[in-house]
């Protein structure tokens, strides 16, 4: 247990770190500091049975929008990572997050002729032990990403047990859902 809360401190200060005035985020442009970033939102990665292991942020440079990912002690490999629909992380299997963010009605996939959903994200790649930051780009404006994300029922982050296909509607055959992450505006790491 000593282990996990220390690497989630680490990887919460990576994520402060990485997000605050005068630092520089190796994630993006070089000549870009952190202090141009604003953070929208933050959720801490749990497992089914609440362990946690990392967290998300949500962080915006102009109009751009980006999820940084800071993993702790989740399982190597490929693994499918989405937003959903709905703000909640029940247990055991994660399904209260609904399906993917997909306001604009699209099907799975940047790899599906009507794809992809604004929820789509790459794969996420773990290696053993791995805390190091991982940076993904959502589509669309910030108010849109604001909108979207901050509705009336929020959004969630999901990690999956497998790699996302790019193609296979409506999940990219990512299949089960083993760690889950509630986005919110009023949270910090």
């Amino acid at each position: 247990m000593k282990h996990i809360k220390v690497a989630l401190a680490v990887g919460a200060a990576s994520m402060t770190m990485a997000c605050s005035p005068g630092s520089e985020d190796a994630e993006s442009d070089p000549s870009a500091t952190a202090a141009e970033r604003t953070r929208l939102a933050y959720g801490n990665l749990a497992l089914a049975d609440g362990t946690e292991v990392g967290g998300v942020k949500l962080v915006a440079e102009g109009d751009a929008v980006e999820l940084v990912v800071a993993p702790s002690e989740l399982p190597e490999g490929t693994r499918g990572f989405h937003l959903h629909q709905t703000g909640s992380c029940e247990g055991p299997d994660f399904k209260s997050a609904g399906g993917h963010l997909n306001p604009l009605g699209k099907t799975h996939g940047s790899e599906s002729e009507g794809g992809s959903h604004v929820g789509d994200l790459p794969n996420l790649v773990l290696s053993e032990g791995s805390t190091e930051l991982q940076t993904f780009s959502i589509e669309g404006s910030k108010a849109q990403i604001t909108d979207w994300i901050f509705d009336e029922d929020g959004t969630a982050v999901v990690i999956h047990a497998e790699p996302d296909d790019y193609k296979t509607d409506p999940s990219g055959a990512a299949g089960a859902r083993i760690a889950c992450a509630v986005l919110d505006a009023d949270a910090t790491p």
